[in-house]
């Protein structure tokens, strides 16, 4: 694949697995909801940056060759202007979010964006690819940016960054920058238990210790370039979500517990890699943020945050199985659902999410 005049070879597999199962959900906002009340003497970050998957690829994967997208109706019918923009929801995800309610931008493009301006490379950019990983197996299934991949885009980034702003503010945007590392879904939903490959070597214990492993090396990447602000993600409760509860459920579509036990496997062992890293890594502040048990309690519990539906998605005939190039058409009710399509939440959900994790986690950050 080509971009930016630069070459990432993709080498597809012999195994040639149709897996558009991208990474779970995007998050974004909804009108009426309030921005959070961040205190008055907060530290605002200068920039946003995201690496991962689909819950923060603004539109990466617009610019290389792959089945991975979401460039089309009904994606982003509630965007601005109703446009498809290649994110995995009804409007804005994840990484958009984050950057409105810190007052940093209205949303965050995708570094592949050829129209990108020098002030938006000064306040941040996504660097996240939809249907990636930690492991590299992941990426290579269907052809998307790798960890590798972004990490080698993010040293163009900071290229760049140096010409428009000199040596001492690149350095000063970097260090004061929060950083969001989000993965792990793919790995576990489609990689792990969707394909034999990773089967013949590892048990889930060796697998999630494996991905464990692939997220420090990355965190600790990051922090020799200059980043100092790190967040690590967690991965979803993915045993719930629309499509794996068609898969795994049964008749009744339960959530898919051997989805969910991985995923809290690989949490745990995550949160305790992440707590270690940030007492080892003195000069920076790295924190370990929970979005599994947000979104669990949202699609257990949907009246309380007042949704009526979570089993299904509102995009499709049937919404249980339908994600990417099967969305075909749009329920007229998105508020009432968890989910936009069978593995992304709503901007709706992913608003309430931002908020949780800010009201959280944002003192952490930056104390």
């Amino acid at each position: 694949m080509t971009f930016l005049g630069a070459k990432l070879p993709c080498r597809p597999l012999r195994f040639r697995f149709t897996v558009f199962l991208t990474s779970l959900f995007q998050p974004c906002c909804i009108a009426g909801v309030a921005v959070v009340n961040l205190p008055k003497n907060a530290t605002l970050f200068p920039a946003l940056v995201f690496f991962g998957d689909s819950i923060v690829d603004t539109g990466n994967n617009n610019y290389i060759k792959t089945i991975a997208k979401a460039n089309f109706p009904p994606y982003g019918k509630d965007f601005v202007g109703g446009i498809p923009t290649g994110r995995f929801s009804d409007g804005k995800i994840l990484s958009d979010l984050f950057a409105e309610e810190l007052g940093i931008k209205p949303v965050l493009p995708p570094f592949l964006d050829p129209s990108l301006q020098d002030q938006d490379l000064l306040t941040g950019v996504s660097f996240a690819s939809a249907n990636t990983g930690y492991d590299p197996l992941t990426a290579r299934l269907s052809c998307v940016l790798s960890f590798s991949d972004q990490f080698e885009l993010f040293k163009d980034y900071i290229s760049k960054l140096k010409k428009i702003a000199g040596d001492e503010k690149s350095s000063a945007i970097l260090r004061e920058s929060l950083i969001g590392v989000i993965a792990g879904n793919n790995d576990i939903a489609i990689t792990y238990f969707n394909t034999p490959l990773r089967k013949f070597q590892h048990d889930v214990p060796s697998y999630t210790d494996l991905l464990v492993s692939y997220a420090s090396t990355f965190v600790q990447d990051l922090y020799r370039l200059g980043a100092r602000n790190i967040g690590v993600f967690s991965s979803l409760p993915l045993g719930c979500m629309p499509l794996e509860r068609t898969i795994g459920g049964g008749l009744e579509r339960k959530c898919a517990e051997k989805y969910n036990e991985a995923a809290q496997l690989f949490n745990n062992k995550l949160s305790a890699e992440i707590a270690s890293l940030d007492a080892k890594l003195t000069e920076a502040k790295i924190v370990y943020v929970d979005i599994y048990n947000p979104i669990l309690d949202i699609t257990l519990n949907p009246q309380k945050y007042g949704f009526k539906i979570a089993d299904k998605g509102c995009c499709g005939i049937t919404g249980k199985v339908e994600v990417s190039f099967l969305c075909k058409c749009a329920c007229s009710n998105v508020d009432d659902y968890v989910y936009w399509d069978s593995v992304h939440p709503t901007e709706k959900t992913y608003k309430i999410l931002v908020h949780r994790i800010l009201e959280e986690y944002y003192f952490n950050l930056t104390t």
